[in-house]
């Protein structure tokens, strides 16, 4: 019984502890609306909220089980192209509120070059989700 109490307390301290991480990191670096106005949709700023929490709660609730679907391929590719633009496009407001592109790019040489290092960065995370994807995802 008091094994199952501290599991619970356990449980519940470091899910308080990861999602005040994650709230900390969406509200101090302002991720959110930065990713609205680098896609040129700051009218819809409340259907990222929206959808930044409601994926959080998804997210919980898949980690807390072993839900298994079954959707054709077209559909997964397109939730696939859906989920991989969110991320990337959520990686580029950090990257951009962080300002890590023109201090990178400082540091290895590339300062004219900026472009060339966005997109080798660009390539390389195609590169490495496909070859993850290919290799790694079985049905």
């Amino acid at each position: 019984m008091i094994s199952l109490i501290l599991s619970i307390v356990i449980g519940l301290s470091g899910g308080i502890a990861v999602g005040g991480g994650f709230v900390a990191f969406l509200t101090v670096l302002g991720v959110v609306p930065r990713l609205a106005h680098l896609s040129n949709s700051a009218g819809l700023l409340p259907y990222y909220e929206w959808a930044v929490m409601l994926g959080a709660l998804c997210g919980i609730w898949f980690s807390l089980g072993d839900p298994l679907f079954s959707f054709n391929n077209l559909v997964l590719a397109i939730v696939g192209l859906g989920c991989g633009a969110f991320i990337g496009m959520l990686a580029a407001a950090l990257a951009e509120v962080l300002n890590v592109f023109p201090i990178l790019a400082k540091r290895i040489g590339l300062k004219q070059k900026i472009n060339w290092l966005v997109w080798a960065i660009v390539i390389g995370k195609v590169a490495g989700s496909l070859y993850h994807w290919i290799f790694f995802v079985q049905e």
